[in-house]
């Protein structure tokens, strides 16, 4: 599906504006409008995290570190609840913009809030509004983010404390997709430099924004810090400081834990790891639904993998349900596609997947002619090996066992498939640049499933569609879903779509872990957003008599 075709899709009508106002009326006192630190400010959140960030600027990053540091540093218009409802306009918050409003189906009016101002100093104005759309969907800047914003026609300023965004058809998503897929970006700081050097520009090391928090330090590699603003407009951050402590992998990570050396990690995966941070007194486990999706991406530009009937065999011969076991335990799920059980869709367990069939993934070969000579452990066609090479980051413990299994999975029917470890950097790099075989990924996915145009959506290859899928049969079931006006008409919409990316075998989807954050007892005030898990931790806050020397 190319740009015009995503942008084209009409979705669920919005709500009426009587409504909306007294719905904000009703959440002015949910966030803003008091402070939301109780007592002084004090306490340090030790973050460990295996894996560095690419840069700090929301636009072009694409590491969760990034992301998760970013979160603290540029503000939102509004903010999602933890419900995570994306249609309609009940399941937001007000932030830098403190109401809003609708003129008619396609046009939908923020009103700031006067109070807020970035780090050095200015207001935030509907120009920096109009321009932070601007910079996420200019070509130039190259954000992955671009066709998130399609369906938007244009972002305004009606004056300085009015932005007006106009969409391309009536949908349900549309504040969803004005809030949501952008950060605030401050013009006055950012409009001098080229677009295509903003992921390389001292901004993206040294960014100054208009968060609860604001950027300290970045030592590549080491650590990330940033400060709370005691002067932010929606009230005193609980926290004085948070410090992301760079880990060269998932198990140094959960020793600097269970060491005192660090205060909280994102997720305890592994099993045999969550049992010893449940047996350790000091901690406790937070569990919530996980964004996160792992498994193999194949890359479709290769030519053993734009072969689809190719895919189909590799991925029957996987039995995910046993890596899910050996991996998680009981703390594990076998996905039902390209969906984390965070999202709606999750509840529905009837989409089609590809059976887990040796028998018929070795016939499916033999028929293409790949077959296994005597006393050969693989297979070849023409001479030529079926054998590929798999990327793996050196930073997960996770990928790197499951790779293990699979590998041991894929042998048995007569694959080869080869481990490449690669330090994290340079697996990303590679990934990115579309310079791999296959490669086993992890991510965190949007609340909604229409964050999977980003993915696997046609206009989406040369971004994060990284093994350059591209089916217009997809694309078109796709469009379809994303045009349901209700949840109901939706749900068989993404089923048919679901189940065609399933049909196609772009990738293998393995696991999805059942999240369990792990947090320092003395940490008061912990929530956490299933789809960023720090979204909400300027609530957070320690108790001066349950302080350490480094909180102060």
């Amino acid at each position: 599906m190319d740009l015009a075709a995503l942008a084209a899709v009409p979705r669920l009508a919005t709500v009426r504006r009587a409504s909306l106002v007294l719905l904000l009326a009703a959440m002015a006192a949910c966030r803003g409008e008091a402070p939301s630190g109780a007592g002084a400010t004090g306490g340090t959140l030790i973050v460990a995290t295996p894996g560095d960030a690419d840069n700090l600027l929301p636009p072009v990053m694409t590491t969760q570190l990034g992301a998760h540091v970013a979160k603290q540093i540029f503000p939102d218009l509004a903010e999602i609840t933890s419900e995570l409802n994306t249609t309609g306009d009940s399941g937001f918050v007000p932030s830098v913009a403190r109401r809003w409003e609708r003129r008619d189906s396609l046009t939908l009016v923020f009103h700031l809030d006067r109070r807020a101002r970035w780090r050095d100093g200015p207001p935030i104005t509907a120009a920096d509004v109009a321009f932070t759309f601007a910079v996420y969907t200019d070509t130039l800047t190259a954000s992955p983010f671009r066709v998130l914003l399609a369906s938007i026609r244009s972002v305004e300023a009606q004056d300085e404390s009015t932005a007006v965004f106009r969409f391309r058809r009536s949908y349900g998503e549309q504040l969803y997709d004005a809030v949501y897929q952008m950060r605030l970006l401050p013009k006055h700081l950012l409009d001098s430099i080229p677009r295509e050097r903003l992921a390389s520009s001292a901004f993206a090391r040294e960014p100054v924004g208009a968060g609860p928090y604001h950027f300290v330090s970045w030592q590549p590699g080491s650590e990330v810090t940033v400060e709370a603003d005691s002067t932010w407009f929606l009230g005193r951050p609980g926290l004085r400081r948070i410090v992301w402590r760079v880990m060269p992998d998932v198990s140094s990570a959960v020793e600097a834990l269970l060491a005192g050396e660090a205060d909280a990690m994102e997720t305890i995966p592994l099993k045999d790891d969550v049992e010893r941070v449940r047996r350790d007194t000091a901690l406790r486990l937070v569990p919530y639904p996980s964004p996160f999706v792992g498994g193999v991406l194949f890359n479709l530009r290769r030519p053993l993998f734009a072969d689809r009937a190719v895919r189909r065999a590799i991925a029957m011969a996987v039995d995910r349900a046993t890596v899910v076991a050996a991996l998680f335990g009981a703390d594990g799920d076998v996905p039902m596609g390209d969906v984390s059980p965070m999202m709606w869709i999750a509840a529905q367990h009837d989409i089609r997947q590809l059976p887990y069939d040796t028998a018929l993934a070795a016939r499916t070969l033999d028929s293409l002619g790949w077959r296994r000579a005597p006393g050969r452990p693989f297979r070849s066609r023409a001479g030529v090996s079926l054998s590929f090479t798999a990327l793996v980051p050196t930073t997960s413990r996770i990928r790197q066992q499951a790779a293990v299994l699979v590998q041991s999975q894929l042998q048995r029917v007569g694959v080869e498939m080869r481990i490449q470890p690669l330090e994290f950097a340079v697996f990303q790099s590679r990934m990115n640049a579309g310079q791999f075989d296959a490669t086993f990924f992890s991510r965190t996915e949007d609340p909604s499933p229409s964050g999977l145009a980003q993915f696997w959506g046609s206009a989406a290859v040369g971004g994060d569609n990284a093994g350059a899928y591209r089916s217009p049969a997809f694309d078109s079931l796709f469009a379809l879903a994303a045009a349901a006006r209700t949840r109901a008409e939706a749900r068989p919409r993404w089923r048919a779509a679901l189940e065609q990316l399933n049909d196609d075998a772009p990738a293998i989807f393995l696991y999805s872990p059942r999240n369990n954050a792990a947090v320092h007892r003395r940490f008061a005030g912990v929530t956490i957003r299933p789809d960023s898990w720090l979204a909400d931790v300027d609530r957070w806050s320690v108790p001066p008599d349950r302080r350490l020397p480094r909180d102060r």
